[in-house]
C-alpha cells in the first residue's frame, strides 16, 4: 500500500512562510508568537472563532474525533479559507503530547484534512518535547525553550492576577487594560531578544504584581469558582464557549490553575513512568533536574502573589501528594492524577465550587475528572464540583444552565457562612460593648452611647464612695465649728 507523502517545514521555509498557531491559552500563547519571532519565524496567533469552526471541523474530521481536534483543524481551515493568506507560503503549528492522548494523532488528522479541503501544499509543523517528528525544520534550541518557558510563567501570573484583581475592581475594566498593557510590554522585551532570564523576570515580576496590588478594589464576599479539565476545553474561550467570560458575567472569582502545572507534570511523568514500570537511571533522574530549573521560577511566582496579597497555587511537590489514596501517580494519559490533585486544591484553597470542563468521550477525563468526583465528596463534604461536556452537539444554553445550577448550590451556601459570620460579630461585640439599659437608647437611630469598661465602674464606685465620705466629714466640720462658736 502507497503511503501518502506530506510536505515538511523545512529549514528554508522560516524566511518564506508564516505560521499560523492555534489560539489554546490566548495570554501565554500572545508571548510564545513573540518569542517565534524573535527567532525569526513570521507567524500570527489565530482567533477566528464561531460556528463555521466547528463545521468545517465536523466536515473534515470524523465527528467521533476529540471534540478539541474539531476545533484545531476546523480553526486551521477556516483561516486558510479566509483569503487573508498565501496558500503557497503558509505552514501551521500543532503541538504533540507524546501520550495515549488522542492528542499525539492531531497532527495525522490535520494533514489528512488538508489534503480532503483542497491544501495539500500547505506543511505542518509539530512542537513536541518526545521525538515524534525527528526531522521537522522546527528545531527547539535551548533559548527558544527558555523564552517558552517565560510566556508560560509571565502568562500564568498575568492571568492569576486578573482573575484575582478583576471581580473586585471599582473601575471596570482597570485589571484588563492593565493585562494588555503588560502583555504589550512582555512582547517587546522577548521580540528584543531579552527579559527572559531568570534574574530578569525575578525582578519585573513584583513590579507588575505591584501595580495590580494598587488598583482600587472593595473586597466583598463573592462565589468563587475553579475551572479544571483537559487542557484545550479548559484554557481555549472557543473549546469552552468563553467559560471564563461567563463565569464573570454571573459575578464569580474565577481560579484557572496555570499552564506551568501542566506542563511540570509532563516532565515529571517521564520520569515517574521508568520508575514504575522500569527504564534506564538517566531515564528516571534527568526529568528531575529540568523540574528544578522549573521551579526556581515558580517559587518566585509563589513569592510574588503572596506578598501583594494574593492568592497563589501550591508548589507541585506540594501538588503531586494530594492524589495520593485517591489515584495512582501512573494514571498519565490525558491530564491524568493532576486533574485530580488540582481539584483537591482548590477545594482546601476556598475554590470549593469546579466546573470540570471535558470534551464528550474523552476516557481520561471521565476516569480522572468524573470518576474521582464522588471520592472527592466524601473528603470534601462542601466540594460542589459539576463536570460539563463540551461536543459539537452540545447547547451553550444547557451548558450555561447546569453551570448556574451549581452557582445557585454556591450562593446559597455563601449566604448562610456571611450571615453566620455577621451574628457571630455581633455576638463578640455584645459580649465586648454591653447594651444600653436606657429605654431611649434602644429608639432606632439612637446613638450607642459607649460604656465603661469594668475597670472603669470599680474606679468610678470608688471615687463616687470617697466624695460621699468627703461631704460627710465637712458636714461634722461646719457643726463643730456652730458649737465652738
Amino acid at each position: 500500500m502507497e503511503t501518502m507523502q506530506y510536505p515538511k517545514f523545512t529549514p528554508e521555509m522560516k524566511k518564506t512562510h508564516k505560521i499560523l498557531i492555534p489560539n489554546m491559552a490566548p495570554v501565554q500563547f500572545r508571548i510564545l508568537a513573540a518569542a517565534m519571532e524573535q527567532a525569526g519565524y513570521a507567524c500570527e496567533l489565530l482567533e477566528n472563532c464561531g460556528s463555521q469552526v466547528c463545521e468545517l471541523g465536523l466536515k473534515y474530521v470524523h465527528n467521533d474525533t476529540c471534540y478539541p481536534a474539531l476545533l484545531v483543524i476546523g480553526q486551521f481551515l477556516d483561516a486558510l479559507g479566509s483569503g487573508r493568506y498565501d496558500l503557497d507560503r503558509t505552514a501551521l503549528i500543532i503541538t504533540q503530547t507524546g501520550g495515549g492522548c488522542r492528542a499525539s494523532n492531531y497532527i495525522h488528522l490535520l494533514r489528512k484534512a488538508l489534503v480532503k479541503a483542497g491544501y495539500p501544499q500547505v506543511p505542518v509543523v509539530s512542537l513536541n518535547f518526545s521525538g515524534l517528528e525527528k526531522d521537522s525544520g522546527f528545531p527547539l534550541t535551548l533559548p527558544f525553550l527558555r523564552k517558552l518557558l517565560a510566556a508560560v510563567y509571565y502568562g500564568d501570573l498575568l492571568v492569576a492576577l486578573k482573575a484575582q484583581t478583576e471581580p473586585y475592581e471599582m473601575e471596570k475594566g482597570a485589571a484588563k487594560a492593565l493585562q494588555d498593557k503588560w502583555l504589550d510590554v512582555i512582547c517587546g522585551w522577548v521580540r528584543q531578544n531579552k527579559g527572559y532570564s531568570g534574574r530578569e523576570m525575578k525582578a519585573a515580576m513584583p513590579k507588575i504584581a505591584k501595580e495590580f496590588a494598587s488598583i482600587p478594589v472593595q473586597r466583598v464576599p463573592k462565589v468563587k469558582v475553579g475551572v479544571v479539565g483537559e487542557i484545550y476545553v479548559k484554557y481555549s474561550p472557543l473549546g469552552n464557549n468563553d467559560l471564563e467570560k461567563f463565569l464573570d458575567s454571573q459575578d464569580c472569582e474565577v481560579n484557572l490553575p496555570g499552564l506551568m502545572g501542566f506542563l511540570q507534570y509532563c516532565v515529571y511523568n517521564l520520569a515517574e513512568t521508568p520508575r514504575l514500570y522500569g527504564g534506564s537511571f538517566l531515564e528516571k533522574h534527568v526529568p528531575g533536574l529540568a523540574l528544578q530549573f522549573i521551579e526556581s521560577m515558580e517559587r518566585t511566582v509563589i513569592k510574588v502573589l503572596q506578598d501583594n496579597g494574593y492568592h497563589a497555587p501550591l508548589p507541585f511537590k506540594e501538588l503531586v501528594k494530594l492524589a495520593d489514596g485517591i489515584i495512582g501517580r501512573g494514571d498519565t494519559m490525558g491530564e491524568g492524577w493532576l486533574l485530580t490533585a488540582e481539584m483537591i486544591e482548590l477545594v482546601q484553597a476556598g475554590y470549593e465550587n469546579i466546573v470540570c470542563a471535558q470534551p464528550f468521550g474523552c476516557l481520561p477525563n471521565h476516569i480522572c475528572g468524573k470518576g474521582m468526583i464522588n471520592k472527592i465528596r466524601e473528603l470534601y463534604p462542601r466540594a460542589n464540583i459539576t463536570p460539563i461536556d463540551y461536543d459539537p452537539s452540545a447547547t451553550q444554553v444547557n451548558q450555561e444552565n447546569r453551570i448556574k445550577l451549581m452557582l445557585a448550590v454556591a450562593q446559597e451556601r455563601l449566604e448562610e457562612s456571611t450571615q453566620k459570620a455577621s451574628v457571630s460579630v455581633q455576638e463578640r461585640a455584645a459580649v465586648q460593648v454591653p447594651a444600653a439599659q436606657d429605654p431611649a437608647s434602644q429608639r432606632p437611630g439612637a446613638a450607642i452611647q459607649p460604656q465603661p469598661s469594668t475597670a472603669g465602674l470599680v474606679q468610678s464606685v470608688q471615687k463616687a464612695l470617697s466624695g460621699s465620705e468627703d461631704s460627710k466629714n465637712t458636714e461634722r466640720m461646719k457643726k463643730n465649728a456652730k458649737a465652738a462658736v
